[in-house]
């Protein structure tokens, strides 16, 4: 059997043993035995015994040629990067000229290792050189761009290769691009690569990929790529979640396209994926710089309820939040009137919004006004409502009721906020009432901190107070303290009761 076909058979030890045998016979190799020899070196990757064939040969006088250092280069795959380029120098050294061949294996050689200034120098050797990269250098050399973070270039480089070659890249070059791109939020290699992937590939990104996508069109206002990627998101039945959405609301609203992005929130609760304020905060964002702004998207409400269309509470709140946000306690109670017009029902955050506008202008009366509405409405309250009714309960000269909804929502099993206690604490402080003392133990029994700021307050004045009440009861004396505090109630029933003045 000939040397070649044991080379054939990718068996490295037979071929060394024929070689063997062939010493023995006193047969002299030739270039040809020699080439066979290394070419099983490189193909178990026998980096000793390649080096000793090499030397070898050059010891018989036997010149070697460009194969020769392509099989050596190859042998030495899993070596130091360094090896490889002492056998590059060697070959240069010689006289030998590297081919697209040989600079294809120096290249894949320095991508195992993320060598990437290295590939693009000896990239740039090739132009100079006016060699062309063949289709694996050039997918090395982008791969690695895209996983070393640099999806610009990588894109460059893509575009580049398939307008100067006639081979194109496989597509899992270009969904590496895209991720690479997405992840970066870099908006026109996402156009650039979602065109090229999806429309003229017609491969399908996985869902973790179209996310990404979505997010860098919701951050550059790309609003005709969002609804594309829902389109693949739907090809590919995935369920529905608040995430898929949110960045559709931001890629209209940076475009300037209010009308659909309050349109999204009605598409989701179309698709049982109740919209929040969260997922409106890009609305936000986009009108509550102005009055006109504020005119503007309450328009569009009325013209899709007009239009048949449903408004929904997420984004009728969301324009309650742009009012609260310019102090415009009037348009926002006129808004809230407008609820049955657009045929809305106000939810708990409508209350608590309108309630945080109370706290800010100390309106007690109009506050009870709401909880009065949230009450018949059937709207149980709930941490974030009772956090505002206390800290309306403070703005007054007469705080006694914020004790009372203190309670109340202790009864009822939920946790008061952090800043529930401190304002309690620094309204009794600033007051001379010892049961700020009472509200600092009771914070720290629930897990709270006393932070810097709160406790150099309470230093900061001469005065010292020490407790003297049991509990949070009311003064005796006071026309509010007179009530009593309301128990639990049964889930039908469970509402805010305001204290009667």
């Amino acid at each position: 059997m000939e040397l070649g076909q044991f080379v054939q058979q990718r068996s490295a030890a037979e071929v060394f043993q024929h070689a063997a045998r062939m010493k023995e016979q006193g047969i002299k190799p030739n270039y040809a035995t020699y080439e066979s020899l290394l070419e099983a070196c490189k193909d178990a990757a026998l980096v000793d015994e390649a080096m000793a064939v090499f030397e070898d040969m050059l010891a018989n006088g036997i010149m070697p040629q460009r194969p020769i250092f392509h099989h050596l280069i190859q042998a030495v795959r899993y070596e130091p990067v360094e090896t490889a380029l002492k056998i590059w120098n060697l070959m240069l050294a010689r006289g030998i000229s590297p081919t697209e061949a040989t600079y294809e294996l120096l290249i894949t050689n320095l991508a195992r290792y993320d060598m990437f200034e290295f590939a693009l120098q000896k990239l740039a050797e090739m132009g100079d050189a006016g060699l062309k990269p063949t289709l694996k250098i050039a997918q090395s050399i982008i791969t690695m761009a895209c996983d070393l973070g640099h999806p610009r270039l990588a894109v460059e480089l893509a575009e580049g290769f398939e307008r100067s070659s006639v081979r194109r890249l496989d597509g899992v070059v270009w969904v590496k691009c895209l991720i690479a791109s997405a992840e970066a939020l870099y908006a026109d290699g996402v156009l650039t690569c979602w065109e090229q992937v999806v429309q003229k590939m017609k491969i399908t990104p996985d869902e973790g990929c179209c996310i990404s996508v979505l997010h860098t069109a919701g951050r550059h206002g790309l609003s005709s790529l969002a609804p594309s990627v829902v389109e693949v998101l739907q090809s590919m039945n995935v369920t529905w979640e608040e995430h898929h959405f949110a960045p559709v609301v931001e890629a209209f609203c940076r475009d300037g396209n209010l009308k659909e992005a309050f349109g999204v929130l009605e598409l989701m609760r179309t698709n049982d994926v109740p919209p929040t304020l969260e997922t409106a905060s890009p609305i936000y964002e986009a009108i509550s710089g102005s009055a006109d702004s504020l005119d503007d998207a309450y328009a569009i409400l009325v013209d899709m309820h007009e239009g048949s269309r449903t408004v929904d509470v997420a984004a009728f709140n969301v324009v309650i939040q742009a009012c609260v946000a310019l102090l415009d306690l009037q348009r926002a109670l006129g808004t809230y009137q407008s609820a049955s017009e657009l045929n809305v029902k106000p939810n708990a955050d409508t209350y608590n919004l309108l309630l945080s506008a109370c706290v800010t202008a100390g309106h007690r009366q109009l506050g009870d006004r709401l909880i009065n509405d949230m009450r018949e409405a059937g709207i149980a309250p709930d941490v974030r409502t009772y956090e505002r009714l206390i800290l309306l309960c403070l703005t007054q000269p007469t705080y006694e009721d914020a004790f009372y909804y203190l309670e109340e929502m202790k009864t009822r099993s939920l946790r008061p906020t952090l800043l529930i206690y401190e304002s309690i604490v620094r309204k009794c402080f600033s007051a001379g009432d010892s049961r700020h003392q009472l509200a600092l133990d009771e914070m720290v029994e629930q897990g709270y901190e006393i932070h810097g700021k709160l406790k150099n307050f309470l230093e900061g004045s001469q005065n010292r107070f020490e407790p003297k009440a049991k509990n949070f009861a009311p003064q005796k004396g006071n026309a509010e303290g007179e009530q009593s505090v309301e128990g639990a109630q049964t889930a039908q029933e469970e509402q805010v009761q305001a204290p009667p003045s």
